[in-house]
């Protein structure tokens, strides 16, 4: 039976297993184009389909064609006709293929879009890229969650694997490094563990906040750090916030974190929010209108993260409704996620004035040098909604309460963030204001 047979009779299959806005709205399209060995190449008209055939069908689709077929064949959804190579068998053994390690393929300086958020840390990026352990050694990025920094981390490894003849690049979490030591301890497997951070050409590693007060971790990265730097091999960390503002690390550390370049990555601006946007829609291939655009990045303003899964969002309401894109479909399908599109806008002095009728100060006192729990509570909380309700940048938000460090900022975020998480009357307090502000 040929592809083009199987796949007609595989749909009938499926269609009887998922609904019929489900069928329409994710199979209709899908093209079958080849088959090479035990492997069956389909054309997706968008990377979203792909995305939601891959992650959520795949497994249907594998046993309706093993059911059809009696074999069990490997499913493969492309976006472009073109990657289909030849598998000619004297081309595959003269094909040299690159490994690349824990590498998000869609993380690459081409898919990054540069704003002036941003502008600083993609230039140092692009350099330590083009000169590994020559530019500046070590990177260190920080900023907010989803803003971007995994993204330049792994358009860095992209690069040197590209540029360079068989380059070992290593990148991790700092979580998982801590467990692969733990696990190269309990296993008497320190020197293996040893081997593979020590012995490369560069080494990512993401949210390195996390080993704060983690002494044995701590210790064993200190030493890796150093055999790497002296080795002259590309050290690039991540983190939420500066080397000094992260509690408990050890100042050996802090000092060699300092010692490179230290960068930062803000909020994107509305114009970059519009540039991401555009961005999206180019590489799934789908058609956004404008104000579609305008209005998703006029609401959604914490992170990158967040205006991705909006566009996504509306795009999956588009499909699965069988309606095209358009500002009221738009606004229907973010309606639990925008809640006051209409409403006024949430500024720092709205939320000092919700915060104080809450807790029953004066608005004075935000400003005022007071340090009374009764006062500096509320304080940290109206600080708190203000990093998480607009995209003031930490110093603006420190200068709305008297002009205080934006350390301070810091601090009462992640104050606020863990009686959240221990407290639910407090949680319960907080959800109230931000959802009065929301409207």
């Amino acid at each position: 039976m040929d592809i083009v047979s199987l796949w007609e009779k595989t749909l009938q299959l499926i269609k009887g297993e998922v609904s019929t806005a489900s069928f329409n709205a994710f199979f209709k399209e899908i093209k079958p184009l080849k088959q090479i060995s035990n492997e069956l190449i389909f054309l997706a008209p968008n990377e979203f389909i792909q995305n939601i055939l891959e992650n959520r069908y795949l497994n249907l689709i594998e046993s309706c064609i093993s059911q059809l077929s009696l074999k069990k064949y490997q499913i493969k959804f492309i976006l472009d006709e073109k990657e289909i190579q030849d598998t000619n068998e004297e081309d595959k053994s003269t094909t040299i293929k690159k490994s690349y390690p824990n590498l998000n393929p869609k993380y690459t300086f081409d898919t990054f879009v540069i704003g002036n958020s941003n502008r600083f840390a993609h230039a140092a990026c692009v350099a330590v890229a083009e000169s590994p352990a020559k530019a500046y050694n070590p990177l260190f990025l920080y900023g907010g969650v989803g803003l971007g920094k995994t993204h330049l981390m792994h358009a860095i490894g992209h690069h040197i694997m590209c540029q360079q003849e068989d380059p070992k690049v290593v990148c991790v979490s700092s979580e998982k490094f801590t467990n692969e030591l733990i696990n190269s301890i309990k296993n008497d497997k320190n020197e293996e563990f040893r081997n593979k951070y020590r012995n490369v050409d560069v080494l990512l590693i993401d949210d390195i906040q996390f080993i704060a007060g983690k002494e044995g971790t701590q210790e064993e990265f200190f030493h890796t750090f150093n055999a790497l730097h002296e080795a002259n091999k590309q050290i690039i960390i991540s983190s939420d916030r500066p080397p000094k503002e992260i509690p408990t690390l050890e100042d050996r550390l802090r000092s060699r974190f300092e010692m490179g370049l230290i960068t930062d990555i803000q909020p994107p601006d509305f114009e970059t929010r519009i540039a991401i946007l555009r961005k999206k829609a180019q590489l799934e291939n789908i058609n956004v209108p404008n104000e579609v655009m305008t209005y998703i990045a006029k609401y959604i303003k914490s992170n990158i993260r967040e205006l991705e899964g909006a566009l996504t969002r509306v795009v999956a309401y588009s499909s699965l409704t069988n309606k095209n894109i358009s500002l009221e479909l738009a606004t229907e399908a973010l309606k639990d996620i925008i809640s006051n599109p209409k409403g006024e806008e949430i500024t720092v002095n709205r939320i000092k004035e919700k915060v104080s009728e809450v807790f029953n100060i004066k608005m004075d006192d935000f400003n005022s040098k007071k340090r009374t729990r009764t006062i500096a509570y509320p304080r940290q909380i109206a600080m708190y909604i203000c990093r998480e309700l607009t995209d003031l940048s930490l110093p603006k938000i420190g200068s709305e309460f008297g002009g205080r460090d934006h350390t301070t900022v810091i601090h009462a975020h992640d104050k606020i963030t863990k009686d959240i998480e221990a407290n639910q009357q407090i949680k319960d307090k907080i959800d109230k204001i931000i959802s009065d502000l929301k409207g």
